[in-house]
Formats: structure tokens, C-alpha cells, sequence
């Protein structure tokens, strides 16, 4: 099912419920949230959504990828403003020497590692599409380690079932952004810890020093600044429960597309 048919098909079905709709996607989740009645509904398509596309696509279906002559000349940043904390800067101005990410919960080779230790690791490259719910996209080329690649060496227990990834940015509440993904699309290809776009160290704009690339969802999946992964059975004791930022916020836990 393509971006734009899965974007219709829930529109459409806020429409059918009688809800106004609003100009552009991001104020039409925000404005139906708080609705009860929206968000059931989005909860039970999730469901069957996720199972249809999981057992039409396979667990292995290839996000497209393009070209360096595809490459778009802007790409928007996504999500929310950079981190202004002080260590945020002061990392920044280090070149990121001394951070670490963290890998930590149902894994038996707990750890960190530098950005250094990230780039000396197997890499991928890839030009893919960025598809914002907002509904704008962008095409760039990304460079990092294959999230597989780091199982491989912190190797999940068998009652990991999601990868929680805890980030720098914050909202003007001050609340954290988060996301998470199943050890399906952790495991993907073309799912990785992109350190380089467009051949350039991750600006900051971009998510600096570490984002997730997870070709195979919306733009609201990839989680930038990421300081720590958690190997979690279940998230519904983090935060709100729902296994994102977002998510607590309405949208999909499964934003594939």
C-alpha cells in the first residue's frame, strides 16, 4: 500500500466518523488526539493494517532506493528543534569525541560505543525517500551501521520483542522524544544508525550525532540525537505507554508504508 493511499485511507476514515478535517496531516492528528472515539478507531486499523502490509510485503520488503541524481536539493528537517542543552553544545563543539550510545536492557553484551567505534563497524549505504506525515518527502543519501550489525554484537535475549530509543531533543514542555520498532524492522536492511547524509557528518538540523533510519516507516519513526537504545518485552511502562512521542500523542505505533 503506498504512503499516500494509507495517509487517504485513515483521512478518509476520520471523515466517514463525521470529524472536520484540517489542512495538512499533522493538524488533523493533533486537532483528533484527544478524541476518544478517533483514537480507538486508529488503534483497531493499526492492527489490522500492520497484519495486512506485514503479510502482503513480507518481513523483508525493500523500501525503494534511488540515485545520487535524485538526490533533492532541500531537504526539510523533521521533528523537533535541536537540543539546546549544554553538553548538547559542548559535544557538538568536540566533535562528539566524547559521546557515547548507550545500549542497554534485555541484551546479554550490555554497552556503549563511541561515534568512532559506530563508524569503524560495518556500514550501509543508501538513498531512500523520506516521507514525512505531514506529507511532504524528500530524497537523501544516508551512511551508518546497520542496526542488525549491533545486535550482533549486544545480542538480544530472546524476550527482547522492541528497541527503544531515547533522545536528545525535547518539546517546549520539556518532554523527551522517544520511538521504538520491533525487532522485525531492527533486523530490516535497510534499517540503520545513519552517522553521514549526503556524504557529510549528520548536521545538527538532521539529528547529530546518531538517527535512526527505518526506510520502511513514516519520518515520525526515524528518532535523531539518539543517546540510548533499550531492549524492552514491552513499553507499556515507558512514558505514556504507547512506545513513542508521537504515539502518545495519537499517531500509529506502526507507520508503515
Amino acid at each position: 500500500m503506498s504512503n499516500l493511499t494509507r495517509r487517504q485511507l485513515l483521512l478518509n476514515a476520520a471523515s466517514g466518523a463525521g470529524f472536520l478535517l484540517l489542512s495538512g496531516c499533522e493538524k488533523v492528528f493533533n486537532a483528533l488526539s484527544e478524541n476518544d472515539t478517533f483514537r480507538t478507531m486508529l488503534s483497531s486499523a493499526e492492527q489490522g493494517n500492520r497484519r495486512i502490509q506485514r503479510l502482503l510485503a513480507g518481513r523483508h520488503k525493500l523500501a525503494q532506493e534511488f540515485s545520487d541524481k535524485d538526490i533533492s536539493p532541500y531537504f526539510r528537517p523533521n521533528g523537533l528543534p535541536a537540543p539546546k542543552t549544554d553538553d548538547y553544545r559542548a559535544n557538538t563543539a568536540k566533535n562528539w569525541t566524547g559521546w557515547h550510545l548507550e545500549v542497554a536492557g534485555l541484551v546479554q553484551k550490555p554497552g556503549s560505543f563511541t561515534i568512532n567505534e559506530l563508524r569503524a563497524m560495518k556500514s550501509r549505504t543508501q538513498i531512500t525517500r523520506h516521507d514525512c506525515v505531514e506529507g511532504w518527502s524528500a530524497i537523501a543519501k544516508w551512511k551508518g551501521v546497520p542496526l542488525a550489525e549491533l545486535l550482533a554484537r549486544v545480542q538480544p535475549s530472546t524476550k527482547a520483542k522492541y528497541i527503544v530509543f531515547y533522545c536528545m531533543d525535547t518539546d517546549n514542555r520539556g518532554n523527551a522524544y522517544y520511538e521504538s520498532i520491533d525487532m522485525t524492522d531492527a533486523r530490516h536492511a535497510q534499517t540503520i544508525l545513519a552517522y553521514e547524509m549526503n556524504d557529510r557528518a549528520l548536521p545538527i538540523d538532521h539529528g547529530a550525532p546518531l538517527r535512526l533510519r527505518v526506510e520502511t516507516q513514516l519520518g515520525y519513526k526515524h528518532a535523531k540525537y539518539i543517546y540510548k537504545l533499550e531492549f524492552v518485552e514491552s513499553f507499556e511502562k515507558i512514558v505514556q505507554g504507547k512506545g513513542g512521542y508521537w504515539e502518545d500523542r495519537g499517531y500509529e505505533w506502526y507507520a508503515g508504508i
